[in-house]
């Protein structure tokens, strides 16, 4: 097990990570973690696979007694502790993302950052689990409810956030006092092991905050899944894999939390501000280079407005300069992986080869590599694989609409109810649209809607449950009611 130059050489002080990796149990079998942007070999980690998932396991459920018994404020404070740590190590942690996810140093900070609130969040969203209590049909008896951490809960965390996602999930559990076992993406396991490390230095106890490091998904999931001694599965990724960890813990009835695939519709009505939805689909559209399951996969916009939107948001996108994230300006970074920019490739050359007109981007930028140049589509139909698929990367689809009831219609087309953005300024369309819209987060006049203090999640196949705000620790908490005779 080791780390090598490529990482190190980016960091402050890499004993975060070599100390981390040096606590972590010798195993026989080992994965490989890569730069995108290079190709360079980051780091050699343990396959900790289905074994190491059952040991966690163990040692979150010896430990899950205790942290529930522990108070409110004791939990408070080493989350808080924890977030002081993120905060005084944030720049390492974000050069560790971009080493390893491929995003813009600036990105990474900023998801960081991101990170950081939502422990902060959880932190004081610990002393705030309140019951409640209710009038009883009779004077002989009281009636009240009380809750509960759920007990042990397995964490699946993704690549294209694998800090955030981290933050997200763990925060809130052990908030309220559950323990965890995480699993990182095999993708991008290191930021997670620094989070780790990082917990730990906060006084988390042995057993409260696992981690899984593992390239073997489906093994330690079926564990995660089947273990009768974890009561909560928190998954972020594909629709397809959310499906399987359902049917998996079908049999035990088990609660869970999945955030899935999003297929997010951008609309620009003919009275919108247009350089204020041009910015704001650029921002919805190549954050992180298209690969967030909140991104514009669609873009409607009205036609009395439409060639102006085209060329302004075609201009705008000419702009973003594309490259290794660690390069002064770089806008966009590499696509994760070889699969993930073939099936961009084949989503343009398709749309371009039934008609769509390409107004800029369109390919490779390099010889090798995963670089996607970002690219804008014009004249795009539904019928377009483009417009019907997630296409998860610098991709923007542009169609044109005619009457503003059908583009509702348009955008609700699909399996997916993540996100959806529109742009308008008659009052009387903004509620109508916000409340038509069936997606779990609308954003309106605006781009970017994440925060710590708000419900994250969708309805449809895009998931179940919701993340951040008091909303995100509910997910942990079982409801039980007290009746309370012979008063």
């Amino acid at each position: 097990m080791s780390v090598t130059a490529a990482l190190t050489s980016h960091l402050k002080d890499p004993s975060l990570i070599t100390d981390a990796l040096a606590a972590l149990p010798e195993s026989s079998a080992q994965f490989e973690v890569f730069d995108p942007a290079t190709g360079a070999l980051l780091a050699t980690l343990p396959d900790m696979g289905a074994a190491g998932a059952q040991a966690a396991v163990d040692r979150a459920s010896q430990a899950q007694g205790a942290w529930a018994g522990e108070t409110a404020g004791a939990r408070s404070r080493i989350l808080r502790r924890w977030y002081e740590l993120i905060l005084a190590h944030a720049d390492d942690l974000a050069a560790i993302l971009t080493a390893e996810m491929g995003k813009p140093l600036a990105e990474s900070a900023s998801e960081v950052a991101h990170a950081a609130a939502y422990v902060e969040w959880y932190a004081e969203e610990a002393k705030r689990i309140y019951g409640e209590t209710f009038p009883a049909p009779g004077n002989d008896r009281r009636m009240l409810v009380i809750k509960q951490p759920v007990g042990v809960t397995g964490t699946i965390t993704p690549w294209n956030f694998p800090a955030s996602m981290v933050a997200r999930k763990v925060s809130p559990a052990l908030a309220v006092g559950c323990t965890t076992v995480l699993k990182p993406a095999e993708q991008t396991p290191l930021v997670a092991l620094a989070l780790h490390a990082l917990a730990r230095q906060a006084g988390f106890p042995d057993g409260v905050f696992n981690l899984v490091l593992s390239s073997q998904g489906e093994p330690v999931g079926r564990v995660l899944c089947a273990h009768p001694k974890v009561r909560k599965i928190s998954f972020t990724g594909s629709t397809e894999v959310g499906r399987h960890l359902m049917r998996q813990c079908a049999d035990q009835i088990k609660k869970m939390s999945l955030e899935l695939g999003g297929h997010a519709p951008f609309i620009v009505f003919a009275d919108a501000d247009l350089d204020a939805a041009v910015d704001g689909a650029i921002q919805a559209k190549f954050r992180n280079g298209g690969q967030t399951c909140v991104s514009a996969n669609r873009l409607f916009v009205e036609a009395p407005v439409y060639d102006a939107f085209v060329e302004r948001f075609a201009e705008a996108t000419r702009r973003l300069k594309v490259g290794n994230g660690f390069d002064a300006g770089t806008a966009i970074g590499p696509l994760i992986d070889r699969a993930a920019f073939e099936k961009v490739s084949a989503h343009v050359d398709e749309a371009l080869a039934d008609g769509a007109r390409l107004m800029t981007g369109g390919g490779r930028i390099g010889e090798s590599g995963t670089l996607y140049a970002p690219t804008v589509l014009s004249e795009v139909t539904a019928s377009m694989r483009v417009a019907r698929e997630e296409t998860f990367g610098p991709v923007a689809p542009i169609l044109r609409f005619e009457d503003p009831a059908e583009v509702v219609s348009m955008a609700n087309d699909t399996e997916y109810g993540l996100a959806a953005y529109f742009y308008a300024t008659e009052l009387k369309k903004v509620w109508r649209v916000a409340e038509a819209l069936d997606y779990g987060m609308v954003g309106i006049n605006t781009g970017r809607m994440s925060s710590e203090a708000a419900p994250f999640g969708g309805v449809k196949q895009s998931g179940m449950g919701r993340e951040g705000s008091r909303h995100g620790a509910e997910e942990y908490l079982d409801m039980k009611y007290l009746c309370m005779g012979n008063i």
